[in-house]
């Protein structure tokens, strides 16, 4: 499993991509998808909603369990991944890339997030 190194991790094993016009895409880890096992219905975020760095603001429900989706920063929803809402297979099958979550304007940031190498290591032990 390799973690792309441009992106940032929380604790929770969500990602956070790089900021662009104060606006970052978040989803969860190939670890975390994997270990959830075959996601099959994913609550988002709405547009408009505030997340709360650490607080749950999602859910993803997987053939084995729900799991909540925590908010790696603060800020507010600009887009949420309607692809995901109807496909949540997208998260296990392209957790980078296609299977994204939602997109946040960011408020705050906290300086816990990890980088890939961090969380790799994280993750091991």
């Amino acid at each position: 499993m390799s973690n792309p190194q441009q992106l940032r991790f929380s604790k929770e094993h969500e990602w956070l991509s790089a900021v662009e016009d104060g606006v970052a895409t978040v989803g969860i880890t190939e670890f975390a998808a994997s270990s959830l096992g075959d996601v099959v219905f994913a609550q988002l975020p709405a547009v408009g909603d505030t997340v709360t760095a650490g607080e749950s603001c999602g859910e993803l429900e997987s053939t084995k369990s729900v799991s909540d989706l925590f908010a790696p920063v603060t800020g507010e929803v600009v887009e949420a991944n309607q692809d995901v809402v109807d496909d949540p297979s997208l998260v296990n099958s392209a957790p980078f890339e296609g299977g994204w979550l939602f997109k946040v304007k960011i408020t705050d940031e906290p300086g816990d997030l990890m980088s890939a190498d961090e969380y790799t290591a994280f993750t091991a032990g």
